[in-house]
């Protein structure tokens, strides 16, 4: 086991013993430094040391051609501090080498969403397409809360929705936390919990008047897809969410109570919509062929989608500013513009809370204001 006092030079003159297949050279002046020269003229840097337990550590500086002697006799220096003080090198660098990449992260997160979300699609969408091509190849520890901040920022400069931007931040959030519930090394700290929410308006304000109801229905009348008429129709009369109508069950429709019952909401929770006799109207006329109410009539499953037909006659009806979404807020405005208050609106819609349904305060006012002008006019 050769001593001496290592150096540049020393390091270009080592070789290794005949017939050996490794020979070490220790340093004399920092315990534990060592140059590795094996058989094939390959020379390595290294620090060992006896760790708390009594077992021989080597810690793995780097190649003779790799770094100088003095950025490897630094090294050294500071490594053995560290053991000094009491510290592990090789623990903390299999500790290093134990923190998974997001996208093992990522993987673990997307398993995760499908054993209880009904539409892991849209977690698995935002994963694919913003967090896994930027952060994917990071490790959890190589992401910080400063790049996190920057990049947000970019996304909403190069034109991204800010109701987009706030999704992948929640995503991302969520990742990291299901990290640190199940003990992955890396996420001790959650990096996007300290980057704030931006505050964005999301809400639309977009109600269909009566004139345009009518148009609407005119080109949902004419549309090719024989079940866009009912569907549009039924929206406008129930207030119910686009999915929710398309994955209703003629079981759970109660013609004689005139009542619709949504087994699973948006907020998790059931709840019955009454059916007005328009609606009724347009459930009866339905043709009853297996379990769903609207049918993609192609296949007998429910429509995973009706983009097209709705882009479709949105634009025959010159009402391409309308998200399919407004018809709830629709509904509720002429539900509101009829005299309804509220908490009867809010209850029918599935609100979860009073808070969501005083968007539509403005409405109710004008409603208000209606009645006491109507009052004023029957004695002035």
């Amino acid at each position: 086991m050769p001593k001496l006092q290592l150096s540049a030079s020393a390091a270009m003159q080592a070789t290794c013993d005949p017939g050996k297949r490794k020979t070490d050279y220790w340093d004399t002046i920092i315990k534990g430094f060592v140059l590795e020269v094996r058989a094939t003229g390959s020379k390595t840097w290294a620090l060992r040391y006896i760790d708390d337990g009594g077992t021989q550590r080597q810690h793995r500086i780097g190649g003779y051609g790799d770094i100088t002697f003095e950025q490897a006799r630094k090294a050294a220096q500071r490594l053995r501090s560290e053991v000094v003080l009491g510290g592990s090198p090789a623990a903390a660098k299999a500790e290093k080498k134990a923190i998974p990449a997001y996208r093992e992260l990522a993987e673990q997160h997307l398993g995760y969403a499908r054993t209880y979300q009904r539409a892991p699609g849209n977690t698995e969408s935002v994963i694919r397409v913003h967090l896994l091509p930027r952060w994917g190849k990071l490790r959890l520890d190589e992401i910080t809360s400063q790049d996190i901040a920057k990049w947000f920022a970019e996304k909403r400069t190069a034109g991204l929705a800010p109701a987009t931007v706030e999704k992948i931040r929640i995503t991302f959030n969520r990742s990291f936390e299901l990290a640190q519930k199940w003990g992955i090394p890396g996420a001790a700290v959650n990096p996007v919990k300290s980057v704030p929410r931006a505050k964005f308006n999301n809400a639309r304000e977009r109600y269909l008047t009566p004139v345009e109801a009518k148009r609407l229905m005119q080109a949902v009348e004419a549309s090719p897809n024989p079940q866009l008429k009912h569907i549009v129709g039924l929206l406008l009369l129930t207030g119910a969410r686009k999915s929710e109508l398309l994955r209703a069950q003629w079981r759970h429709v109660d013609v004689d109570k005139r009542s619709w019952h949504i087994p699973i909401s948006k907020t998790g929770k059931a709840r019955h919509v009454p059916l007005s006799e328009a609606a009724m109207a347009i459930i009866d006329a339905l043709p009853r062929s297996g379990p769903w109410l609207l049918p993609n009539p192609a296949t007998g499953k429910p429509y995973d989608d009706i983009k097209r037909a709705w882009m479709t006659a949105r634009h025959d009806a010159g009402l391409d500013d309308l998200h399919i979404h407004d018809l709830r807020h629709s509904a509720a405005s002429f539900m509101i513009n009829g005299g309804i208050d509220l908490y009867a609106v809010g209850r029918i819609l599935g609100h979860a809370d009073h808070q969501s349904t005083m968007r539509y305060s403005h409405l109710a006012n004008d409603t208000l204001m209606k009645a006491v002008e109507a009052g004023a006019a029957g004695w002035l």
